[in-house]
């Protein structure tokens, strides 16, 4: 199907089309933003953006979908396996939440999402293709750290992961109104430095095994 002026390049409108929606979802919403919008922001036509994408519901999952699988990629690309557990922990600690800090767009589509009660979420069967690598990942580093003795056995890791993802992603999504609530910039390098630092030696005091014999 050609483009406006007789061009062809069905990736890159794509690419653009959803670059555009993604801005439009992630500062207007879902029930905001507007399809006409997205298509000039795209330099495209609205024929093109529903050829691609149905309906604009279905390119508010795809939008969804395409995020996921930025952030699983960003994951996955890790070196856990040659780090030591506990240093492995940390890593990836770090890079989730620094991955939040550098997409803020990602957490406003989230945050979005949850208004929606994850409905459009639920409609795709990729997002559990996007999750599945990075706590696989966990998964294996939690078994290196208990086979020496470094970790506790009974750790879930699917709960960790969620525990840990939750860590920063509350500090990331609510730091304006922490601002204005208790009048500390989590924004700030050196704030981030120290609450970075004592996130992770919590999570690592749980791994400990004289955790799992204390509260069994």
């Amino acid at each position: 199907m050609n483009e406006p002026g007789g061009k062809r390049d069905p990736e890159g409108t794509r690419r653009r089309i959803l670059e555009a929606a993604t801005q439009q979802f992630s500062t207007l919403g879902l029930s905001g933003a507007r399809v006409d919008a997205i298509a000039t922001a795209a330099e495209t036509n609205e024929r093109m953006l529903y050829y691609y994408f149905q309906s604009k519901e279905g390119l508010y999952v795809a939008v969804l979908e395409a995020m996921y699988a930025d952030f699983a990629r960003h994951e996955v690309s890790l070196d856990l396996a040659g780090l030591p557990p506990s240093d492995a922990i940390r890593e990836l600690a770090r890079s989730i939440w620094d991955y939040f800090r550098a997409n803020p767009r990602w957490l406003s589509l989230i945050n979005n999402e949850n208004l929606h009660e994850g409905q459009y979420l639920g409609r795709s069967p990729k997002l559990t293709e996007a999750i599945s690598p990075v706590v696989d990942l966990l998964r294996g580093t939690l078994a290196r750290g208990a086979a020496a003795g470094e970790f506790r056995a009974d750790v879930d890791a699917l709960d960790f992961y969620v525990t840990l993802a939750a860590m920063g992603y509350y500090l990331v999504s609510n730091r304006f109104t922490l601002k204005a609530f208790v009048g500390r910039n989590y924004s700030e390098p050196s704030v981030i430095e120290a609450v970075t630092k004592m996130q992770v030696e919590m999570l690592l005091a749980y791994l400990g095994p004289e955790t799992a014999a204390r509260y069994p």
